[in-house]
């Protein structure tokens, strides 16, 4: 599986560079804080498929990286997703080293 740091993915915002970046986590935690990403439940994924797009790259989170990194497997494994990556550490880690304004829970 293909991971991405905070910090790169900080980069890649920055720069412009096209994307889609996901949220597997639920809703009540994506109203605690989010980094922008589409929300799509971890028990959603399946049923909603044709929104996470199989060209160019996808970064996958949740919050720690534990959920979205079983998304990625099951998508790559059965599904043929070849463009994916998990945010290492979620957005635990984004909290941490790149917008400590986001609450931790």
């Amino acid at each position: 599986m293909k991971e991405l740091s905070v910090t790169e993915l900080k980069q890649m915002q920055d720069k412009g560079e096209a994307f889609a970046l996901i949220d597997v986590r639920e809703p009540y935690e994506a109203e605690i804080c989010h980094i922008n990403g589409t929300l799509i439940p971890m028990g959603e994924v399946l049923d909603r498929l044709s929104e996470i797009p199989k060209e160019g790259k996808v970064v996958m989170h949740c919050r720690s990286g534990g959920r979205s990194g079983t998304v990625i497997q099951v998508l790559e494994e059965e599904h043929g997703y070849t463009n994916l990556f998990n945010l290492t550490g979620g957005i635990l880690a984004w909290s941490a080293h790149i917008d400590p304004s986001l609450p931790s829970y």
